[in-house]
Parts: C-alpha cells; sequence; structure tokens
C-alpha cells in the first residue's frame, strides 16, 4: 500500500480528490482529532486539490446541529470543533469543495453546520466521475443487508419523522438516547458473526450494476475486491489509534485519492485521472 506521505511529497500536483470516512470524531479521542487537523494541513498543501469527500461516520455521535450552533461565542471559542471547522473553512476558501455525506453515527448532521465551513451535504448513492468511469459512492451501512435487525433500525432512524422527533428533544435526552443507543449496538454486535456485519454479495452486485465501480466505508475492513470480472469494490478504512499507549500515538488510515495529469485543465474527468487507496499516517 502506498502511504499517502510519498504521494504528498512526490506528486503533489497529481493530487484532485481526497475521500476519507469513519473517522469517529469526539472529544474522548483527541489523537484521531489532531489527526485529522494534520490531513487538512496535508490537503492545504496540495496545490490541484479540488475536493474533500467525508463518506459518513465523520463523527463518533452526532446530536443535532444546535449541539453547536447554539453555544455561546466564548464556548465556541473553547470548543473542540471550532479548530476544525476554522480549518475546514481555510480549505474552502482554497478552492477545494467540502462534501459531507451521513453515515450510521452522524444521521443527524445538517445542512447548517456545514455552512459554517463552506461545505455542501450530500446523499448516497453519490456518483463521482473518474476519467471515463462512474464510482458509486456511499457510505456502506444499506450494503449490510444479512444484518436484518440493524437494517430496520436504519430504516426508522432515517425516517424524517424519526429525526424530527428526536432533534425536538432537549441535548440531555438526545445524549441519555444516544448513549442507551451505543450500549445496546454494542452488545448485539458482539454476539453476530462477522460475516453478518459485512457487506451481501447481492446488494452489492445491485448497487454496482448502473456503475463502473463501488466505493464506501463503514465496515472498516479496507480493501479492493473484484465484484464482478470486471468491477471493482473499493473499502475506505476507519481511522485507528495506534501505539495509543506510548507517548507519541499514531493514527493510521486508508484513504482514497484521485490523481489526474498535472498538465491537465480538468480536473474531474480528464482520461488519465485515476482512482487509487492510499495510507495516511499521523503523529500526534
Amino acid at each position: 500500500m502506498q502511504s499517502f506521505d510519498h504521494l504528498i511529497t512526490t506528486r503533489p500536483h497529481e493530487v484532485r480528490q481526497v475521500l476519507i470516512s469513519d473517522l469517529h470524531l469526539s472529544p474522548e479521542e483527541p489523537a484521531l482529532v489532531q489527526a485529522f487537523l494534520a490531513l487538512l494541513d496535508d490537503c492545504l498543501a496540495l496545490p490541484a486539490l479540488k475536493r474533500l469527500f467525508i463518506l459518513g461516520d465523520w463523527f463518533e455521535v452526532w446530536l443535532g446541529d444546535d449541539f453547536y450552533l447554539s453555544l455561546s461565542d466564548e464556548e465556541r471559542q473553547i470548543h473542540w470543533l471550532t479548530p476544525l471547522i476554522l480549518k475546514l473553512k481555510q480549505l474552502r476558501v482554497a478552492g477545494c469543495e467540502i462534501l459531507v455525506m451521513h453515515g450510521n453515527r452522524d444521521f443527524l448532521l445538517g445542512q447548517p453546520f456545514c455552512n459554517l465551513f463552506g461545505g455542501e451535504l450530500i446523499y448516497e448513492p453519490y456518483t463521482l466521475t473518474v476519467g471515463q468511469k462512474s464510482y458509486r459512492l456511499e457510505h456502506g451501512d444499506a450494503l449490510c443487508t444479512d444484518d436484518k435487525k440493524y437494517q430496520f433500525f436504519r430504516k426508522i432512524m432515517r425516517n424524517r419523522l424519526t429525526q424530527w422527533y428526536l432533534l425536538n428533544k432537549s441535548l440531555e435526552k438526545r445524549l441519555a438516547i444516544a448513549d442507551k443507543m451505543r450500549k445496546k449496538s454494542q452488545q448485539n454486535n458482539a454476539n453476530k458473526a462477522a460475516r453478518i456485519m459485512d457487506v451481501n454479495d447481492d446488494a452489492v452486485l445491485q448497487a454496482i450494476a448502473d456503475s463502473d465501480a463501488l466505493l464506501h466505508g463503514h465496515t472498516h475492513r479496507p480493501a479492493i475486491h473484484h465484484a464482478t470480472h470486471d468491477k471493482k469494490r473499493y473499502v475506505l478504512g476507519d481511522w485507528r489509534l495506534l501505539d495509543k499507549d506510548t507517548r507519541q500515538p499514531k493514527v493510521s488510515a486508508v484513504v482514497g485519492a484521485v490523481t489526474g495529469d498535472e498538465h491537465s485543465n480538468d480536473s474531474f474527468s480528464n482520461n488519465n485521472a485515476e482512482f487509487r487507496l492510499v495510507e495516511f499516517k499521523s503523529l500526534t
């Protein structure tokens, strides 16, 4: 696996788009937050970068945009999200689009929060053109159809009426509900076979039918699979904290990158555009 740092330092003018997923950011894991800030610094150093995709589970839990928007100016100054927002805004001002997709952990994320840094909330499936090929982007949880209980839960949680009901609860009650749901999910997953929590082959074939390739996260099993003899399924990795008991823990993640001919003006669909999975590592 080629390292992301190597790609940046040797061919920075060729990197046009970066795709990440499953960061699971929270104040309880400051190393992951710092790693994301480090990635944004790397993105700012890429002169031809035009898009950053965040394909779900950006946050470990999201209680609603008012969780941050309701804060006073003084509270925002010391909040752990503020440095992320400022850095993302800097990236947007530099000309990079920031496209954010819901995951199963942050389905209450809204456009008002994305407006703080000029981002855009996108919905699955999202079609990305790379060269002459169309890539279907989604978070990935909808592909895990063998997990019947989760799919039922997902259907309920993605319902607008359910979301309206949750968002009209106080933040304290939403926090209690989220904590209860997270504990129940951990208990349920502990008793499930690993294959049940992975994607279903038939669901993949159905998803990729009208596309040339499929790209998703969610499963935390980064790899490149052959969905058919001529179509590939790319799986982004979760952001993992390595050596967390040491003085300098590391964060590792498998992310996506679209590269192109540095002499081309078309940053999205030139014939030389190529998608690849690369490894990002950060010292915190």
